[in-house]
This record gives structure tokens, sequence and C-alpha cells, in this order.
């Protein structure tokens, strides 16, 4: 006859984790690796690190990066705002609208920044004066075009309106992903199509929104770079006249790539917290959390329910709060 084992008598299983061999070796060869470069560049002096410290924050340097950080802003501000303009025509009703939203997204999206920069920089051999007048009419202004378009604004123009293409389809995805019955609501208490586009559906959006952007905004530091071939003194300009006089290429090098990975590393900074705000509520930790705060509150509502009616009973279907009641008398007359 087998003997049963109660529950006190049965010893506990014993949880054994994990080992992970493949982690750990990984981890090994990863640590390694990053251990011989440091030392490569920390060992090879070549890298003349003399250099970089001296030029780091030099004046024309500093000044590469302030206009750096002007043309990033500017940039995406017009890429922004007229990738909101590209974005509501490509959803618009009207079919000559939408398809001319659909056309400057892939003209602009379909051709390199780098073609498109030298076109802007190169405009006066296109239209030697831009001149604005009435059709048909007298001419009102005009302008040399070499005198307007400076190395400055060919570079705005051309970001700009490169990253107005893709901050469209962004927006587009931000504005489908809210449900029509918003925008139906929004309608029915009288909302016009701009009201609703302004207080209803694009801050709801920017949860889809907000992330690409931020990606943008730290490509769009990056592409800067580009206008190097149109003579604008920005970061990697500021430093190419600099080795091109000196002949120290890779240190004047490193000092721009240690420039755009701080201006990277805070703009990656602000981005996550961007994210974090307009991501509440949204994202499944933050409903965990309500869930527990929920459970919790419940629990202590519970206790004290537990406490309060410890007493005598009353009746569920009692009389209501503010009424008493008696039992009857021995002396009370029940009429039959």
């Amino acid at each position: 006859m087998s003997a049963v084992l109660t529950m006190e008598e049965a010893e506990p299983a014993q949880v054994v984790p994990s080992r992970h061999t493949g982690r750990w070796i990984t981890a090994t060869v990863v640590l390694v690796l990053v251990a011989l470069l440091l030392y490569a560049m920390a060992t090879n002096e070549r890298f003349q690190w003399d250099v970089v410290g001296k030029y780091l924050f030099a004046d024309p340097i500093l000044m590469g990066v302030l206009n750096t950080l002007i043309l990033t802003v500017l940039a995406m501000i017009i890429g922004i705002v007229l990738g909101i303009v590209v974005a509501v025509g490509r959803l618009s009703d009207n079919f000559i609208v939408s398809k001319a939203a659909w056309f400057y997204a892939w003209f602009f999206r379909g051709t390199p920044l780098l073609v498109q920069l030298l076109f802007w920089f190169f405009l006066s051999a296109l239209v030697p004066r831009i001149a604005l007048g009435v059709p048909l009419g007298p001419e009102l202004f005009s302008f040399d075009t070499n005198s307007l378009i400076t190395p400055f604004m060919a570079a705005m123009l051309g970001l700009g309106l490169n990253e107005a293409a893709y901050m469209s389809e962004i927006v587009r995805s931000g504005i489908s992903s809210v449900t029509p019955g918003q925008t139906e609501a929004a309608k029915s208490i009288g909302m016009t199509r701009l009201q609703t586009m302004r207080r209803v559906v694009l801050p709801q959006a920017m949860r889809i929104i907000i992330p690409p952007t931020g990606n943008e905004t730290i490509g769009m530091l990056k592409q800067t770079s580009l206008v190097l071939v149109i003579g604008y003194s920005e970061l990697l300009t500021s430093a190419s006249l600099i080795y091109s006089r000196t002949y120290q290429t890779i240190p004047l090098l490193i000092v721009a790539a240690l420039w755009y990975l701080f201006i990277t590393a805070v703009l990656s900074v602000a981005q996550y917290f961007l994210e974090r705000r307009y991501g509440r509520g949204f994202s499944p930790l933050s409903a965990i959390r309500v869930d527990k705060n929920k459970q919790d509150k419940n629990t202590v509502d519970t206790d004290k329910l537990d406490k309060d009616t410890s007493g005598p009973a009353v009746p569920a279907n009692g009389p209501a709060s503010g009424i008493t009641t008696s039992a009857p008398s021995a002396n009370t007359e029940i009429p039959s």
C-alpha cells in the first residue's frame, strides 16, 4: 500500500536558473573587442589627441557648431510646418490638391538630397532674376538670384523642402492612426475641419508623430554636413577649412565627430522625455501600473468595508440612510 505525502511533508521544488552560456561568451567577446579598440586609440600616436584637444573649443569650430544648430532648427521648422500642410493635402477630398501633395512627396523623396542642394545653389543658371508682379502685367519687385540665393539660403531651402516630404508621410501616418469616430464626434458638436484637425486629431496623433520626428531631427543634424559642397560654414566645413591648411585631417575629423556625438546625445535625451510625455496612458507598462493602483485601492476599500460592517447586520433591502425603525412592542396591536 503506497504512502501518500501531505503538503507539509513534501519537499519544495528547487528552481535552477538558466545558465545562459552563450550570453556570457558574447558579452566577453564584446568586452575584449572594446578593450582592444580603446587601447589602440589611446596608444596610436597618429590620432594626435593633443591636436584634438587644441581645436575642440577653437573659435572656428564653435562658430561651425552654432551654424549647424541654426541650420538644423530652421530646416526642421520648414520641414514640420510644410510637412503638415502636405499631409493634410494628401488626405484632402479634393482630387487636384491630393495629387499635387502626392507629387511633391514623390519628387523630393525620389531625388538625392545632394542633388537638391546643388540645384538650389546653382539656381541662377536657370533663373538669373526672380521677379514678382501682376500676371501678364507690370513687374513689382525684382531680385538678382545670385544675391538672393546665398549658400545659407540654398542650404536651408534644400534641407527644409526635402525634410517636408518625409515629414508629410510621418504626419499622415499619425493622422491616419486616429479613429474616424473622433472626427465625426468633433463635427457633431459644430467644429470646423481646421478646428477638428488642430484640437482633436493632431493632439492624439502626436504619440505616433513624435518618435520618428526625433529621429528625423537627429538625421537632419548629420545631413547638414552635406552643405560642405556649397561652401556654407557649418561644423564639417569649418573643420575641413582648418585641416586643408594644417594637413591634420584625422584630428579635425575627430573633433567634428565628437561634437556631432555630443549634440546627438542631447537630442536623444530630449526625444526620450517627449516620447514619455505624449505616450502616457498608451504604453503597456502604464496600463499595468494603472491596473495595479486600482487593485490596491479596491483592496483598501474592501478592508474598510469589512470593518464598517462588523457590527449588527443590516438587511440588504433595509431602509434608506437617515430613516430609523424599531421592532414592534408587546402592546402593539397588529391588525389582522
